[in-house]
């Protein structure tokens, strides 16, 4: 290789070096900064929070009953409209009564006969009585005239049941409403043969307002249950689907607690009572039901939203903001710090603190997945809401 051309190699050589020194001992300070992340932030504070334990429930129908014929006949009228609501003896539904009738009338003709049988028994005894004062006839006769007239009376004692067996089926031509209720859909129209043996009965009968709500919590809770029913204040809450996806709350009562606990599933089965006035409870439906059992007073809480799960358990993002006027710290941006806590009560809105935090501690509750302990952030103004998150800054 020529000496002219190993220069310029040699040339070449120092200009890379110089190139990727200027590259790697770049001044700190010459590099890109990232800028602050965008954060939402809320204020810990204290408040008295409500615990509930939430369930799955299934609306059940205060009473039900379904109506069946209690005798045998051809139906020839149906009194009322599928759906609606029936008082207490509302007229239902008829069977022809002509037969039964016909069985009142020979009861009470046979009864008339045995009673005027009886009436004649007695005059005949009352005679004889007369006649065995002076001797005329002997005791034995008196005696068995007595057994004539107490045979009499009893059969006149059966003629009368047999009148009332008779008027009682009579009556049930007439099929009335047992309880007040909404009806259902009708099993049997008019002009079929009805029996007792009928299968589902005639139509179904509901009471819907109250109503009650049946559903299961883990044996676990049986302290707190008990003590709810002890208080006699128990606050029970459903929500059932309504349309567009939202819930209507309903307020009701816990009402019954079970006496076992269910082997296989190790829970209790509870059932609350609730009004029902707008009739958002339908029996059949599947509600979310939420039971307060307690309210943890002047405790520190933060929005759940706020709370992150780490490899070392659980822990929020705290904003230590830039001290104005401190030395250096002018136009200095806020920094967050991963401070781990211990955790209390939680639902969907708000978590309890038991430890890590203080009242007035600041908390990231939105934007921090983009967050590492350290970061600076800026944080944005509060967005107004007609439900806000408690504590939002």
């Amino acid at each position: 290789m020529s000496r002219k051309k190993r220069a310029g190699l040699v040339a070449a050589i120092l200009l890379a070096g110089f190139l990727a020194y200027r590259l790697i001992a770049r001044p700190h300070a010459e590099r890109p900064v990232p800028p602050p992340v965008p954060v939402r932030v809320a204020v810990a504070h204290y408040a008295d929070v409500p615990v509930r334990v939430g369930a799955l429930g299934l609306v059940q129908a205060y009473r039900t009953v379904t109506v069946e014929p209690m005798i045998t006949g051809p139906m020839t009228a149906v009194d009322f409209r599928q759906g609606s609501f029936v008082r207490r003896g509302a007229l239902l539904a008829r069977i022809d009564p002509r037969p039964y009738q016909a069985a009142l009338a020979q009861a009470l003709a046979k009864r008339a006969q045995d009673q005027a049988l009886l009436a004649l028994a007695r005059d005949t005894l009352d005679r004889y009585r007369l006649l065995i004062a002076h001797h005329y006839i002997s005791a034995e006769i008196v005696a068995q005239q007595k057994a004539t007239v107490a045979a009499d009376r009893a059969i006149v004692a059966q003629d009368s049941a047999a009148v009332e067996t008779a008027r009682t089926n009579l009556s049930y031509t007439r099929i009335v409403a047992p309880i007040a209720g909404r009806t259902g859909i009708l099993a049997v129209n008019a002009g079929n043969i009805v029996s007792p043996s009928l299968p589902g009965g005639i139509v179904t009968i509901t009471t819907v307002q109250p109503i009650y709500v049946a559903f299961s919590l883990p044996q676990q809770d049986l302290p707190d249950v008990l003590r709810v029913l002890h208080a006699r204040s128990p606050d029970v809450t459903a929500f059932a689907r309504g349309r567009g996806g939202h819930t209507a709350p309903s307020r009701g009562v816990l009402a019954v607690l079970d006496n076992v606990i269910n082997q296989s599933t190790g829970t209790l089965t509870l059932k609350a009572r609730f009004q029902n006035p707008s009739l958002a409870l339908w029996p059949g439906a599947f509600v979310n039901v939420r039971l307060r059992v307690r309210t943890d007073r002047h405790v520190l809480v933060v929005p759940s939203v706020a709370v992150r799960q780490g490899p070392g358990g659980a822990f929020v993002y705290v904003v230590r903001r830039a001290v104005a006027g401190a030395k250096g710290a002018t136009g200095a941006p806020s920094r967050v710090a991963d401070v781990p806590v211990v955790l209390g009560f939680a639902d969907q809105r708000r978590t309890v603190i038991r430890s890590g935090l203080a009242a007035g501690d600041e908390v990231v509750v939105l934007g921090g997945s983009r967050l590492n302990p350290g970061a600076r952030v800026r944080i944005l103004p509060a967005v107004p809401s007609r439900h806000p998150a408690p504590g939002v800054a």
